[in-house]
């Protein structure tokens, strides 16, 4: 009986939170997200090694890169953005997980840790382009 009375105030605690207004603006398109926020702070973890970190302040960089990917997943989660409840949450967590782990890597300075997690991240990216951007992963025919 408590678990049926649980359940219905989770339903109707869920049903109310989907009703209520957002008190968010969409403001940048998906393409917009995608090019001026999300693709440089996710290169900036790809070619890390590029100018590797040697002072704190470049350790700021790195974490802002990180946290950016990181909470770049939640502006995909938004509604008005979100495509669907299953591979786009499962593919967008990915990039949030994996943005999270670079931000504690580079919290303690460790590069290594970082380029461990560029597979992760890179997989992120892959598993949602191939579902959601259109033409993604075909060759460009030669005209």
């Amino acid at each position: 009986m408590r678990s049926l009375i649980a359940l219905l105030v989770l339903l109707i605690a869920g049903a109310a939170l989907a009703q209520a207004p957002s008190n968010y603006v969409l403001v940048g398109s998906m393409s917009q997200l995608m090019t001026d926020i999300i693709y440089p702070a996710s290169d900036g973890l790809f070619y890390i090694e590029r100018t590797p970190p040697k002072i704190d302040r470049d350790w700021n960089v790195i974490k802002g890169y990180a946290l950016t990917v990181a909470e770049s997943g939640n502006l995909l989660l938004m509604e008005g953005r979100i495509r669907d409840q299953g591979d786009w949450v499962k593919d967008t967590k990915l990039m949030i997980d994996a943005g999270q782990a670079a931000y504690k890597a580079a919290q303690k300075h460790d590069m290594q840790a970082i380029l461990d997690l560029s597979d992760q991240l890179s997989n992120s990216c892959i598993a949602c382009h191939l579902k959601y951007r259109p033409g993604y992963g075909r060759g460009r025919t030669p005209q």
